[in-house]
């Protein structure tokens, strides 16, 4: 959870040392004002794109979900009234807010609601943490399975004659985004593996204390028998 800012629910969440976490690093200071727009184009075009996630969730039309990417400053609120659906960019978000909460990694939400990630697997894996009305969120898991969602080819077809090269440049920058992603952790492991060596040697000292310890206090129990 990055520092200072509230979030739903009682279940935190440690985000992933990755590229995305450093963007929103980057991120803290814009104002969800700024992003709003952004979030406003892509909600109208998946709506366009795929009309039926939100008719297939009418009956939870008055229901709000937080979705929540633990590695970025902001969480989207998402109401999924057909008529009038709203996706709000939003720095603070009250628990009471909202009927149900689903936190995770960015990459992981994206793969989720593409389809390309189980569910079930990643909440027991504990790579999403689901609060709240459990039965909105199946409601909307079940909406977006099989939709077809494809979030770049999506957002590419916005661009027109430009569709395809948009998509191949920003397919391109996802698989550097990978590539990094594996540098950034091997950075990090060289850089808390001293720590943990250091952690590891300090905690087998400690033990050997308390041994001694409590051989001292057999000892003097057997002293005081005598």
């Amino acid at each position: 959870m990055m520092e200072g800012q509230f979030r739903p629910g009682t279940k935190p969440m440690t985000p992933p040392f990755s590229p995305v976490l450093l963007l929103g690093l980057a991120l803290r200071p814009v104002r969800p004002a700024v992003l709003q727009p952004l979030f406003d184009a892509m909600l109208r075009l998946v709506r366009s794109r795929h009309p039926d996630i939100l008719e297939r969730l009418e009956a939870y039309g008055d229901r709000i979900v937080c979705i929540d990417p633990v590695d970025l400053p902001f969480a989207l609120l998402l109401e999924p009234n057909p008529e009038q659906p709203r996706l709000t960019v939003r720095r603070f978000v009250d628990a009471d807010e909202v009927h149900a909460t689903i936190r995770g990694p960015l990459e992981t939400l994206i793969a989720l609601a593409e389809g390309k990630v189980d569910g079930d697997a990643l909440f027991f894996s504990r790579q999403l943490v689901v609060e709240g009305d459990t039965e909105v969120v199946v409601a909307l898991r079940n909406a977006i399975d099989g939709a077809g969602i494809d979030l770049v080819a999506d957002l590419a077809s916005a661009l027109g004659p430009l569709a395809n090269p948009a998509q191949r440049a920003a397919t391109g920058m996802l698989e550097m985004l990978s590539s990094l992603r594996g540098s950034v952790e091997t950075v990090r492991q060289a850089l808390i593996a001293p720590a943990m060596q250091n952690a590891t040697a300090r905690d087998a000292r400690l033990a050997e204390l308390e041994d001694e310890v409590k051989a001292l206090r057999k000892a003097a129990r057997r002293g005081i028998g005598r």
